[in-house]
């Protein structure tokens, strides 16, 4: 049974990787806001799971402070473990290091301009990690778009409250490509990294992107709710003016095309997005 240290647990992502997995690894938790680096011992660890992270801010973050939280705390961490005999780092990163939407596919090889300082970060902290990778410690990087589930917050609960509550919403025949990933689906290709032992970047998405327009429909459904989708003359433009990060969000494509990475580790995602939405809305 392998040793596992894992940041960032009380997170999404930690939580549920915990409750799946905790009778198949021996796991060991730690948290930069409540224990010191140097006194953290990883001398028998095999595998360090690095998901601590300051993640993009709504109301901003300087980039002093993504550079500390993402880049120097992982790269400490890293190093430590490296000294240590740790045989293997796994990152989580984001999709948010190619850039913004995007009419084509992000691709493993896909040029990466990040736009903003958290995307930044994480670029500046997988290119460090890389640095630090050799036959003795792998490394393992992992680029997700949205994730969601059960518990979710940010956009994707935004987005479902507002189904509950209205109606009639002027977003009908909306038809961009945003690729997601159920957190169930994520957490296997953590496991399936974790059981093959592959360093690398890897992809993480669901089987198909969704648009705007079927993600609000698969919601209503799951919800029990009867929801009209209208459509609006110059609403979509209307928002472009007045909400510009909202209308990117709402009518824009941002795709991972993630078929290289379920070949390299012969994957198949346990869950489709019909079940990750059932699942998001009914636990």
């Amino acid at each position: 049974m392998k040793n596992i240290l894992i940041t960032g647990s009380t997170g999404f992502i930690g939580k549920y990787f915990i409750n799946k997995y905790n009778k198949k690894y021996n796991i060991k938790t730690f948290s930069f806001r409540k224990d010191e680096l140097e006194f953290l011992d990883v001398e028998n660890i095999d595998i360090v799971f690095h998901l601590s992270a300051l993640v993009h801010q709504m109301g901003g973050a300087s980039k002093e402070e993504y550079e500390r939280v993402n880049v120097t705390q992982t790269l400490s961490l890293a190093s430590k473990a490296k000294k240590s005999g740790v045989k293997h780092f796994i990152f989580m990163s984001t999709v948010k290091v190619y850039g913004e939407e995007n009419s084509l596919a992000y691709t493993k090889v896909f040029t990466c301009k990040p736009q903003d300082d958290y995307g930044k970060s994480k670029l500046k902290a997988e290119i460090k990690l890389q640095e630090l990778e050799d036959d003795d410690f792998k490394v393992s990087i992992i680029r997700t778009p949205i994730v969601y589930g059960y518990g979710v917050k940010g956009n994707v609960k935004n987005l479902i409250n507002l189904v509950e509550k209205i109606s009639i919403l002027p977003l009908s025949c909306i038809k961009n490509k945003r690729s997601m990933v159920y957190i169930g689906n994520l957490c296997h290709l953590i496991d399936t990294i974790i059981q093959k032992q592959k360093s690398g970047i890897f992809l993480a998405s669901d089987d198909k992107p969704v648009s705007t327009t079927k993600l609000i429909e698969l919601i209503a459904k799951n919800l029990d709710k009867k929801v009209y989708l209208i459509k609006i003359p110059f609403f979509e433009s209307l928002l472009k003016l007045v909400k510009p990060s909202f209308h990117k969000r709402l009518y824009k494509s941002l795709e991972v095309d993630n078929r290289e990475t379920k070949k390299i580790l012969n994957l198949k995602n346990p869950y489709s997005l019909e079940d990750g939405i059932k699942f998001m809305i009914k636990g």
